[in-house]
């Protein structure tokens, strides 16, 4: 695949609103832009955890890999869904701690199905020389937009955060039906 078709692939991907898209945009509503910034190298550290390992068994063990589908996304699945639970249950006033924290978007960015598509699929088309930097470029890139997306919410009522958590958490509950499900398809 060539590098500028690899790049709007992996744009694309990335760019797809899912668990991790939306925790960096709830942190770009809860804490601005500035904050959510410094999440980012979480964010890029864990997809980097996920891909590496993927990728460099592409060749070697990609039928093995494809068993282990299912369970890894069962567990993608559970763990967004408890962060559903754990958004919609914040409560609306008085919550001074943010929603978002190194941790939670560590383990959500680690367990993203989209890293399967990335290290199985996407990146072994090209030199790792080549499609990893460019794929750290692109988290990096991504992240700061939908980091900024959320800051650009108006913040002026106070009444639009737990509005934001409860939507933000229906979105992840869906979101982990769709990834169990996809995991035991195909």
């Amino acid at each position: 695949m060539p590098l500028p078709d690899l790049a709007l692939a992996i744009l694309a991907l990335l760019l797809t609103p899912g668990p991790t898209n939306t925790l960096i945009f709830l942190s770009g509503a809860e804490r601005g832009l500035a904050r959510t910034l410094r999440l980012i190298p979480v964010e890029l550290g864990a997809y980097l955890a996920s891909v590496l390992p993927l990728l460099a068994l592409a060749h070697l063990a990609a039928p093995q890999m494809a068993a282990l589908r299912p369970a890894i996304a069962l567990a993608a699945g559970l763990w967004v869904l408890t962060l559903a639970l754990r958004l919609w249950q914040r409560p609306a006033a008085g919550q001074t701690a943010p929603a978002v924290t190194a941790g939670r978007l560590f383990v959500t960015t680690l367990l993203n199905p989209k890293g399967l598509i990335f290290g199985l699929v996407l990146l072994p088309h090209a030199p790792p020389v080549q499609s990893v930097p460019l794929f750290a470029a692109l988290v990096i890139a991504v992240a700061v937009v939908w980091a900024a997306l959320g800051r650009a919410l108006p913040h002026g009522s106070g009444r639009l955060l737990p509005l934001l958590r409860r939507a933000a958490a229906c979105w992840l509950a869906v979101l982990s039906v769709g990834i169990v499900a996809g995991g035991f398809s195909a």
